[in-house]
C-alpha cells in the first residue's frame, strides 16, 4: 500500500471480499445466486468509481506538474503515473472481456436484467480452466503476475495477485484446497455469477494497488492534499453472518482520520482497544431464536469519541449482523438408528465452525464416549431413543435424536465333526461324535458393528431319544461336546434332541450379556 492508509471505499471492498468468500462456502441456491449478483454489481459500481477517482489523481498530478514549472523530476513522476494508468487499464479491459465472454456463453441477460443461467458452472469450467488446463484463467494469472511484478517498482511490498491454494493463507489450511492452482481455486465448479464476482474482486485488487501507487506519486509533486469536510463513524465486520459459537470480528473507525485526532471508542458502553485509529471489536456470537432459514438478526452499538475544535464530539455506531444456526452433520454406517447396548461410532462435524470446532458431547437415553479424533463419539444406548447434545468450546450447538433398534437375534448352527449339517436330513448314527452349537450373528449387523457381533453358546442339553423315550442325556458347558456315548447306543430312526439353555453376546468391551434366540430347541434325525 506504499505506506498509505486504506480509503473508506477500499475498506468497503475488503469487507465485500470477505462476504464473497463466505458465500462461496455455502451451498448454492437461487437466493445465494442473487446475492452473488448483488455483490458483483456492488463491486462493479465501486470499481467504476475507483477508476474515476484514479483518473482524477492523474489530472491532479498533471496540474501539479504544470503548476510546478514542468520540472524534469516532476515530469518523470507524471510519466510513471500515466504508465501505471495504462497498464491498469489494459488489465481491467482484459478482465472485463472475460466477464462478457462468460455472460454471452451462458445466454446473456433476460428481460428483467438478470442473467439467464447464473448457476452454470460447466461453462465456467470449460472457459476458465479448460480440458488441459488451457483455459482463460491461466492467461489471467500470467497477466496478474506481470502486473504485480511491474507495480513492485513503486511498491516493494506489492503482494501476489494470483495465488494458488498452497500460497493462499486461507486455502493452504484446507486439505481439499491446498493442492489447487489459481484457476482451480477460483473457478472450479463455480457458478457463473460467482465467477463474475471473483473477477470483479480481482479488478478491485488491481485498482486498489493502482490507487496506492498513484497516491504515493502524487505526494512527490504535492497533488495528494485532500480536505475532509465531514467526519463520520464506520464499522467493518469480517462477516455479516457468523455461526453460533464462533467469534464475531469487526473494526470500528472514523472514516477521515488524522494524526492530530486521537479517538476514543466504546462497544456496548465499554472501552475498546484502538489500534491505528480503529477500534477492535470481538465477541462470541450467540442467539436463542432462529427464523425458518436458521438465521437470527442481531445488532451491536458503539461510539467514536473525538475532540474537535476543543469540544468533544460523540459519533454513534450501530452495526447489524446475522447469527447463522450451525448445522450438525453426522456420519455413521448406521446413522438412521442405533443398536441397543452397542458401541455405535459416530463422526459429528459442524462445518460452519471450521478450525475452531472443539466438540464435547452428552447423551440422554445412553452414554456418550468422546473419541480420540475431533468429532468422533461412541454412543451406547440404554433406551429406545437417544438424544445426542453437541457443544463447542463450552457453547451449545444443538442436538440430534436417534431411534434405537434391538440387536438382531443370532442363528443357531449345528456342526458335526466340524461340518455344518442340515438338521432336517440328519446324520448317520455312527458319525455322531464331535458336536458343536454355534450362535451366528446377522450378517448385516456384523458388517456394521463387528465388535458387538460376537455370540457364544455357553450351555446346552442333548438327549438321545428313541420313539418318545429318552435313552441317554448330557448337559454341556460351552459350544462343543463329545457325543460318542450316544453313537454307541444309537439306532437308525433315533433322534438327538437339542435344547440350548444359555447364549451370550460378548460386546465391544468383551463383557458377556444375555442373548435370546428365535428357536432354542431342535431335533437331529439319525439314519
Amino acid at each position: 500500500m506504499a505506506g498509505g492508509k486504506e480509503t473508506p471505499r477500499q475498506k468497503m471492498i475488503g469487507m465485500m471480499y470477505l462476504v464473497l468468500t463466505a458465500l462461496l462456502a455455502l451451498n448454492v441456491s437461487s437466493a445465494i445466486l442473487l446475492k452473488f449478483e448483488f455483490l458483483d454489481n456492488s463491486l462493479k459500481e465501486l470499481n467504476d468509481k475507483t477508476i474515476g477517482d484514479n483518473a482524477g489523481v492523474i489530472s491532479n498530478i498533471t496540474k501539479a506538474v504544470a503548476d510546478g514549472g514542468n520540472r524534469a523530476n516532476d515530469k518523470q513522476v507524471l510519466q510513471n503515473a500515466q504508465e501505471i494508468r495504462q497498464k491498469t487499464s489494459d488489465l481491467i479491459a482484459y478482465i472485463r472481456g472475460l466477464r462478457t465472454e462468460l455472460v454471452e456463453k451462458t445466454g446473456g441477460e433476460n428481460e428483467e436484467g438478470h442473467y439467464v443461467n447464473p448457476g452454470s458452472n460447466e461453462v465456467v469450467n470449460i472457459t476458465m480452466i479448460g480440458g488441459k488446463k488451457n483455459g482463460a484463467a491461466y492467461e489471467l494469472k500470467n497477466r496478474l503476475d506481470e502486473y504485480a511484478k511491474f507495480m513492485r517498482q513503486y511498491n516493494p511490498n506489492m503482494p501476489q495477485l494470483a495465488m494458488s491454494g498452497s500460497e493462499d493463507p486461507v486455502a493452504s489450511r484446507d486439505r481439499a484446497q491446498r493442492n489447487k492452482d489459481f484457476a482451480q481455486l477460483n473457478f472450479e465448479e463455480t457458478p457463473m455469477v460467482a465467477a463474475l464476482a471473483v473477477l470483479s474482486q480481482k479488478e478491485s485488487e488491481v485498482l486498489k494497488y493502482e490507487a496506492d501507487a498513484l497516491s504515493a506519486l502524487a505526494q512527490k509533486v504535492g497533488a495528494d492534499i485532500v480536505k475532509f469536510e465531514k467526519i463520520f463513524a464506520m464499522a467493518r465486520a469480517e462477516s455479516k453472518t457468523v455461526a453460533a459459537g464462533t467469534k464475531y470480528k469487526a473494526e470500528m473507525f472514523i472514516a477521515a482520520s488524522s494524526d492530530a485526532i486521537t479517538p476514543r471508542m466504546t462497544f456496548q458502553g465499554k472501552p475498546v482497544n484502538v489500534v491505528d485509529g480503529k477500534g477492535i471489536i470481538e465477541f462470541t456470537a450467540a442467539a436463542s431464536n432462529y427464523d425458518a432459514d436458521g438465521n437470527s438478526k442481531q445488532t451491536w452499538k458503539g461510539q467514536v469519541i473525538i475532540d474537535k475544535g476543543g469540544e468533544q464530539e460523540i459519533l454513534p455506531v450501530e452495526e447489524s449482523y446475522v447469527v447463522a444456526k450451525p448445522v450438525i452433520q453426522v456420519q455413521s454406517a448406521s446413522v438412521q438408528a442405533l443398536y441397543y447396548q452397542c458401541a455405535n461410532e459416530l463422526n459429528v462435524q459442524v462445518p460452519a465452525l471450521g478450525a475452531i470446532y472443539d466438540p464435547s458431547f452428552s447423551a440422554t437415553g445412553g452414554s456418550a464416549i468422546k473419541g480420540a479424533q475431533k468429532g468422533l463419539v461412541t454412543i451406547v444406548p440404554n433406551s429406545t431413543e437417544v438424544t445426542l447434545s453437541v457443544s463447542s468450546g463450552g457453547n451449545a450447538i444443538g442436538s440430534e435424536k436417534f431411534k434405537v433398534r434391538p440387536i438382531p437375534k443370532p442363528e443357531l448352527v449345528t456342526l458335526v465333526n466340524g461340518n455344518k449339517i442340515d438338521i432336517r436330513r440328519g446324520v448317520p448314527s455312527s458319525a455322531l461324535r464331535q458336536v458343536e452349537i454355534r450362535a451366528v450373528a446377522d450378517e448385516g449387523f456384523k458388517q456394521l458393528l463387528p465388535k458387538d457381533a460376537n455370540f457364544r453358546v455357553f450351555k446346552w442339553k442333548a438327549y438321545l431319544v428313541r420313539g418318545n423315550q429318552p435313552i441317554d442325556q448330557t448337559e454341556v458347558n460351552g459350544p462343543t461336546a463329545n457325543l460318542t456315548s450316544f453313537a454307541a447306543k444309537a439306532q437308525k430312526g433315533d433322534r438327538v434332541f437339542i435344547e440350548v439353555l444359555d447364549v451370550k453376546r460378548l460386546n465391544y468391551q468383551n463383557t458377556a450379556q444375555q442373548q435370546s434366540v428365535n428357536e432354542n430347541q431342535f431335533n437331529i434325525p439319525l439314519n
